[in-house]
């Protein structure tokens, strides 16, 4: 699910304390996340999640290796940049449909 409610999680992903960008990824989700943000110059490390008793699960964990980072900040502070030019929005980020004439405080999910 995505970090994007301004909690700041840190964990091992490879050997390497990372920021948690978002768990329970599907691996087209994790894909997706790992390129945008590896476009905008993050270190981008992904990795199975266990369930508790240690198997593998279908589901990745997707964490960068700046343990300052905050999606929610980069994210509404228009820091990231798509390979388009344009800026990342929250409909991008969690790739829904987008209206670019939709004024934002008229969107309803």
């Amino acid at each position: 699910m995505a970090n994007l409610k301004g909690k700041h999680n840190v964990t091992e992903i490879e050997g390497i304390r990372c920021t948690v960008i978002e768990t329970g990824a599907s691996h087209e989700r994790a894909e997706f996340l790992k390129n945008l943000l590896a476009f905008n110059g993050c270190e981008v490390k992904v990795e199975r999640e266990k369930a508790k008793d240690g198997a593998e699960l279908e589901t990745f964990i997707v964490g960068i290796t700046d343990i300052l980072y905050n999606p929610m900040i980069a994210l509404f502070e228009k820091k990231l940049i798509r390979k388009d030019g344009l800026t990342v929005t929250p409909a991008y980020w969690n790739q829904w449909q987008e209206d670019n004439t939709l004024p934002y405080w008229k969107v309803q999910r």
